[in-house]
């Protein structure tokens, strides 16, 4: 029998645009002639649940459990049902008319986060400024009533993740599996009342679930679940970034009776393999990449060689059939890269497959994902650009490679220039020396106007070990050019590196700073470091100066693993004074202030001079002469 498949995106992602990995998967297997469709149950989920007739019976369940958390919203109940609707459409459409309505004194009801609200923030001049600042406003009022139902009826509901706490570091299963045989709450209803339209109007025989972070499991295993119930013909397969970091050593058969398959890696080959077995064209050791379970026993199905679909003969991601005019553009930080993924549509594309450099000591190099890089022509990139374009309507794409190699960059834009294709456009890259003022200002000729990267640590001898491949002062340089050429920069920060002490977390942020005051960085975040089973560290911690104690695998997700530093200093710390000198920095404010400043126990001074990152540009300048 001809199967039928249907792709499935669980809540919660980012509810302002699609993610790709249907897409992906859906324009593949139709160039196979596989019928196949996709839902964004994702943002099907949210829109459903911001309406005022179901606020009315999230309020009222709240009221029966007597659970009285953020009680203004019970208080003012009918304020918030009555303009739940009006706010969830207008930050669908962005329109002048419900932002000024939006705006009046008393629309909307002034809870724990609007009573807060920056009132000094400054908005652009005209109807960009009323947009932005109502939009900020709706943001507001829609995360009280997000705080009111993680509260006091669903304290797994969150905006871009679900359930994620008992999925992260599950090294059992034991969790989800007692949460699984509780009644489902009455998020959870609604999300499977949805579900059941979507198997009545697509009537799959295979539904296949992709799970790109820890928030999507439980539910994706709570529609699997609800499948095997009630429409048992039909089989189950997951797959996704969470399978391919985590369940790479599954063992644990009670995830299979909610399931029939788990993949692993790119989904192409699997899937179509998949598909030729329930089509009884191939047995079952013919599957690649797949766990299944024969007599009570996890078994991992991987024929090889397994056909290999190259990055270059793949076809265009296919977005038709996705609700568009449902997502919504949230406005809760103004930070113009933060904004960046909360905010507007955007085109998910992958230039190159996997990364180019492939060395960082804390990456999963060692996953397919990463190891395996392959790229493709600019010719074929502005074929599929222009296809997706034609698809959605959108000229916006977010480019999300891994890191876009430079060569590639330049024929993409040259491209672009060449075959005058507009769009706008950004992505992740190193920050390496190819990235001459030369070459960012053709970037943002095509249409660039972001790019994130990783500064990491901020410190030469860390990110030698890391084996990053760049230094500060080329940090510098090449941030300074992406910013002479208009297209704003996000670094990634990272604290709590292996071995690094307390003065040398000091002396990053005096790098950061120095970066923001030279407005060679724009945006950035700090991480703190993580030890995954898949990092060269990870894998050999010894070489790193740490040990790693734990968490023991009980047959189930593996990937974050807890260590200790002998002689690296206490990092968590260092969290609060770190995040509140990075915000001042984003608002441009506070580079006068000492270190201490930041920091409520005693810290030393950088040992950095207060012109390093003014140096180094000068030492670019007297370069530039001379050539």
């Amino acid at each position: 029998m001809q199967q039928k498949l249907l792709l499935v995106t669980p809540p919660f992602t980012q509810l302002n645009t699609a993610y790709p990995a249907t897409a992906y998967l859906k324009g593949f297997l139709e160039e196979h002639e596989v019928p196949v469709e996709h839902c964004d149950l994702s943002i099907e989920l949210f829109t459903a649940i911001f309406t005022g007739e179901f606020l009315r019976a999230i309020i009222q369940e709240a009221i029966d459990m007597e659970s009285f958390n953020h009680p203004l919203v019970i208080e003012n109940k009918e304020h918030y049902i009555s303009r739940v609707d009006e706010v969830i459409s207008f930050l669908q459409k962005n329109d002048l008319a419900s932002a000024h309505k939006i705006l009046e004194d008393g629309f909307l009801p002034v809870g724990h986060r609007l009573s807060k609200v920056n009132t000094t923030i400054q908005w652009a001049e005209g109807n960009i400024g009323v947009i932005d600042k109502a939009k900020h406003y709706a943001t507001l009022y829609i995360e009280e009533i997000g705080d009111f139902i993680q509260a006091n009826v669903d304290e797994f509901f969150a905006f871009t993740k679900y359930a994620e706490q008992i999925a992260t570091a599950s090294c059992s299963f034991n969790q989800l599996d007692e949460f699984l045989h509780y009644e489902p709450t009455l998020i959870e209803d609604k999300m499977l009342e949805i579900f059941e339209q979507l198997l009545k109007k697509h009537s799959p025989t295979l539904v296949c679930f992709t799970i790109p972070f820890p928030g999507n499991l439980f539910a994706a295993l709570r529609c699997a679940q609800f499948i095997k119930h009630f429409y048992p013909h039909i089989r189950v397969a997951l797959g996704g970034g969470y399978c391919n970091t985590e369940l790479r050593s599954l063992e644990d058969p009670r995830i299979f009776e909610s399931v029939d398959f788990i993949s692993l890696d790119d989904g192409e080959g699997p899937v179509l393999r998949l598909v030729e077995y329930l089509e009884g064209k191939v047995e079952v050791d013919d599957l690649e990449r797949t766990y299944v379970l024969e007599d009570g026993k996890v078994v991992y199905k991987n024929k090889v060689p397994n056909k290999i679909y190259h990055h270059k003969d793949l076809p265009a991601p296919n977005y038709r059939g996705l609700p568009y005019e449902k997502y919504v553009s949230f406005l809760d930080i103004v930070n113009p890269m933060h904004r960046m993924w909360t905010d507007a549509r955007w085109n998910k594309l992958t230039i190159s497959h996997g990364c180019y450099w492939s060395q960082c000591t804390f990456c999963d190099i060692s996953l397919d994902y990463i190891a395996i890089y392959q790229n493709t022509t600019a010719e074929a990139l502005v074929d599929k650009i222009e296809k997706i374009v034609q698809d959605t309507g959108i000229t916006g794409f977010h480019f999300v490679d891994e890191a876009a190699p430079p060569k590639v960059l330049r024929a993409l834009s040259l491209k672009l220039i060449e075959r005058n294709v507009k769009i706008t456009w950004w992505t992740n890259i190193r920050f390496e020396k190819t990235f001459s003022a030369e070459l960012c200002q053709l970037m943002a000729d095509s249409g660039c106007i972001a790019v994130t990267g990783g500064l990491e640590v901020a410190s030469d001898r860390l990110l030698a070990m890391i084996k990053k491949g760049v230094d500060v002062a080329q940090v510098t340089r090449v941030t300074h050019n992406f910013s002479q050429a208009n297209i704003m920069v996000h670094a990634y920060l990272m604290y709590g590196f292996p071995t690094q002490n307390e003065q040398e977390t000091i002396d990053s942020l005096e790098v950061v700073k120095q970066l923001f005051e030279k407005n060679c960085i724009q945006s950035a975040y700090w991480h703190q470091f993580t030890t995954t089973v898949h990092s060269p560290i990870g894998k050999n911690p010894q070489d790193f100066g740490i040990e790693v104690i734990g968490p023991l695998f009980k047959g189930f997700a593996s990937n974050d693993l807890y260590h200790v530093d002998p002689t690296g200093a206490d990092h968590p710390k260092y969290t609060e004074g770190l995040n509140k000198a990075l915000h001042a920095f984003l608002n441009n404010r506070d580079y006068d202030k000492p270190m201490q400043h930041w920091f409520d126990f005693p810290v030393p001074s950088t040992t950095h001079p207060k012109d390093m990152i003014e140096g180094f540009l000068n030492m670019e300048k007297e370069v530039n002469k001379v050539q």
